[in-house]
């Protein structure tokens, strides 16, 4: 199941939302640095965490899924956003020095063919950040969240699937410590118990995010998809038969 846009902008606008931003924005914003010059691509539901990339950046491009839906963004100024397949983005080769990815693996039917996708539109030595949820983690087993769809990963799984399709992991952070309960008092002391958490290692963080380089020798060939084809009925449709 994938949450639809809608939801995901009235999530991010609440307060836990909102913690959620703060406590990704920052292993993002670490992990991509200095992005002067840059052509950047959101892919997914990136653009929380694309803002302060705007003024810096040569390009910063928003691809959301079709089957998520898009919305416009940023709120002023002409739109960045682009609906389309992130199976079969409308990129030339090698169009983009910066991917960031959140909201977006869990959700793919095919994660190798979106890897091989994200091979070919990147530059040589380009950087992709990945944001999954993390497998065990409170987030990805509680539906109040987005990070709460979709498949979870473990350190181990994203790691293979990076080198498999030629992207070397460099960094990786953990995320979202605190729980993400709806709640007053643990609201109010996210930012506490975020710092607390962290003492414990990745135990109890609910995402996982890493950033890798591409590497010049080609990645997996991409698989053709086979056509369907239509061919007539060989039988006319008949009303069931009623039982004696």
């Amino acid at each position: 199941m994938t949450p639809d846009v809608d939801g995901l902008i009235r999530f991010y606008k609440s307060p836990l939302g909102r913690l959620t931003r703060q406590s990704i924005r920052q292993q993002v914003s670490e992990l991509a640095g200095d992005v002067s010059g840059l052509r950047l691509l959101g892919l997914g539901f990136a653009t929380p965490y694309l803002r302060g990339a705007l003024k810096g950046a040569e390009r910063v491009l928003a691809f959301m899924p079709a089957r998520q839906g898009a919305s416009s963004w940023p709120r002023e100024g002409p739109s960045h956003t682009v609906l389309c397949d992130p199976l079969e983005m409308p990129l030339t080769d090698s169009s983009m020095d910066m991917v960031i990815v959140i909201h977006g693996f869990e959700h793919v039917v095919d994660p190798e063919d979106m890897m091989r996708e994200l091979w070919r539109i990147c530059a040589p030595n380009a950087q992709v950040i990945i944001v999954v949820p993390r497998r065990r983690g409170l987030w990805a087993g509680l539906d109040t969240n987005p990070f709460g769809y979709g498949q979870p990963y473990s350190r181990g799984q994203m790691d293979k699937l990076l080198r498999d399709h030629s992207f070397t992991p460099e960094v990786w952070r953990d995320g979202l410590f605190f729980p993400p309960i709806h709640s007053g008092p643990i609201l109010r002391s996210a930012r506490m118990i975020e710092k607390a958490s962290k003492m414990f290692g990745p135990t109890f963080a609910g995402a996982m995010c890493v950033r890798a380089k591409k590497e010049q020798f080609p990645a997996v060939a991409r698989r053709k998809r086979a056509e369907k084809a239509l061919g007539a009925p060989e039988l006319s449709p008949q009303t069931a038969r009623v039982g004696f």
